[in-house]
């Protein structure tokens, strides 16, 4: 029953977000498209991912080394997927929408089954990359004077901008506060000398 549960709530989740109204909702604002939609999909695909069998765990991880080619896809979809020519193009064709929502799907499953296999290093690699690429897309959303999304207007794309930055921001500080209580977790201070001695029976040297 238990490894049910994260299967039936990434299961309903993802119904709810392909609903025609909570699609419209989402998309109908540049930052909803991209900081609601984005991470609401990641998230159904990483409910559903853990739920997998131990047997497709062990089929992923084969091609999957310390969640390297996992964390690789991640980033290269939620790069392509940040430009703005593929946001027009998803609330134009409903081919590239569900494209899209597919993709950001299968990222969810990709970044739940690589994320504790990475390591803090790979981890850090995989941010190094992701965080300033928010950083600079989010740059250059506030600084362009014209419209790089025709859906959308140059005042909410500019506050997609404003959001893309501090989002980055906060998931960096995250993620550094989540290493240091992790790092501290690991180093445990060793025990007295005099407890040592009691415990083998001899007297403390003098």
């Amino acid at each position: 029953m238990n490894a049910r549960r994260p299967w039936l709530a990434g299961g309903a989740l993802g119904l709810v977000l392909a609903l025609p109204w909570t699609r419209e909702a989402m998309e109908s604002s540049m930052w909803r498209h991209m900081l609601l939609q984005f991470p609401a999909w990641l998230l159904a695909g990483a409910l559903l991912a853990a739920a997998l069998p131990p047997r497709a765990r062990a089929a992923v991880a084969r091609w999957n080394a310390h969640g390297i080619a996992g964390l690789v896809a991640v980033a290269v979809t939620l790069a392509v997927l940040m430009v703005p020519r593929v946001l027009d193009l998803a609330l134009r064709r409903p081919d590239i929408e569900a494209a899209k929502l597919a993709t950001l799907l299968l990222a969810g499953v990709a970044l739940r089954l690589s994320w504790r296999p990475a390591g803090l290093v790979v981890q850090f690699f995989f941010l190094g990359n992701l965080l300033p690429m928010m950083v600079v897309v989010g740059q250059l959303y506030i600084d362009s004077p014209l419209r790089l999304c025709n859906a959308y207007l140059l005042d909410d794309q500019a506050r997609l901008g404003a959001w893309l930055i501090g989002g980055a921001a906060v998931l960096g500080a995250a993620w550094l506060a989540w290493t240091g209580w992790v790092l501290a977790g690991r180093q445990t201070p060793p025990a007295p000398a005099g407890a040592l001695h009691g415990m083998t029976g001899q007297n403390p040297p003098r």
